[in-house]
């Protein structure tokens, strides 16, 4: 038996602004979609174009509230292969959340307070 990774998921307020930060800060682009015949909900895959892993963005209509996202170092990684460029960008896009200089890396915060670590290509 094998088990393979196929997508993760963080659930937004704001789908148009949770993909433009992630097109804009990631490069992730939409894989596929689907969305509730009754309109409650959108689910968007997002790939970036190199690996089959996806982020699955969930967006709920009846949604009213922030999401409690507790207290748990839940985050996802990414590896870049330009750390400086990226870390200019995510500076100028004001979401850097945590840099640990120590170890070389830094994280950056999603709109809906997510957590993203940025990691070199070592």
């Amino acid at each position: 038996m094998q088990f393979t990774f196929a997508h993760n998921n963080l659930n937004v307020r704001d789908l148009d602004r949770s993909l433009a930060f992630y097109k804009e800060a990631l490069g992730l682009t939409e894989v596929r979609r689907h969305e509730a015949t009754d309109g409650s909900f959108i689910l968007v895959y997002l790939g970036d174009g190199v690996t089959p892993h996806q982020l699955e963005l969930t967006w709920l209509r009846d949604w009213d509230r922030a999401y409690n996202l507790g207290d748990n170092e839940f985050h996802l990684a990414f590896r870049v292969d330009d750390y400086a460029a990226a870390h200019t960008l995510h500076q100028k896009m004001d979401c850097i959340c945590f840099e640990n200089a120590s170890m070389g890396i830094y994280f950056i915060a999603d709109p809906d307070g997510y957590w993203l670590e940025i990691i070199p290509t070592r």
